[in-house]
Parts: structure tokens; sequence; C-alpha cells
């Protein structure tokens, strides 16, 4: 059973204000993109990043924060992540195609929550 309450007391040590949140790997995307979401500390506020290969520009629901996200805004954030259709070209939409597989320091359930996803989807 997941705490869908689960919330990091914080993302940054006392000399870091940008940090590796969450990698994410999606196995049935064309390409089997890697992306990385990252935090950065910004006069108090946490603003959170998207980067991939190609440099995409994503669009994130929260973008920011006053605090670290619970396990479930974090699940959110990822299902809810898409390209920027402004800034699309060719078939990059197909990037995020299928269910990730995710890794991260702070969320360590989101490896099992995603992965469990991914079996009752008969994607492993």
């Amino acid at each position: 059973m997941f705490d869908f309450k689960f919330q990091p007391e914080t993302y940054f040590g006392q000399e870091t204000n940008s940090v590796l949140l969450v990698r994410l790997q999606y196995p049935e995307s064309t390409w089997g993109e890697q992306i990385s979401i990252y935090a950065h500390l910004l006069d108090g506020k946490i603003s959170f990043e998207v980067i991939d290969f190609y440099g995409n520009d994503y669009l994130l629901y929260p973008n920011s924060s006053w605090e670290p996200l619970s396990f479930e805004d974090m699940i959110y954030l990822i299902e809810g992540m898409q390209v920027n259709q402004d800034t699309l070209e060719g078939n990059i939409e197909l990037v995020l195609d299928g269910i990730p597989e995710a890794e991260s320091d702070f969320y360590p359930d989101l490896k099992k929550y995603f992965a469990e996803k991914r079996e009752s989807l008969g994607l492993d």
C-alpha cells in the first residue's frame, strides 16, 4: 500500500538549490526516451523543470510550489506532463508514449508505483 500523503521534508541541502527529483524512462516511446525532472529553489519557492535529450519544452502542473510535493502530487505532475504544443516539431509528442519507469531518491515508492501500473497494463 502506498502512502499518497508522503512528503519529503526538503529537496535541498545546505549548499544545494537544484536537484534531480525523478528520472523517467519511456520504453514504449519511439526513441526510448529518458526524461529528468529537476527542482530549483528560487526565493523560497520550488520551481519544477523537465529536461530531455532533445530540449523540448514541457508543461507541468504544478510548475512550482512553496513546499515539496506529496507523493500523490508528484504522480499527478508526472502523469499530467505534456510537451508544449506551441513549440511542437515533428512527432515529438510520441516521446511520452506509454507508462514510464521511474527512479527517485526523494520518492522511493515511485519505482514500485509505476512498475505495478505497467504490469497491470501488460507492459512488463
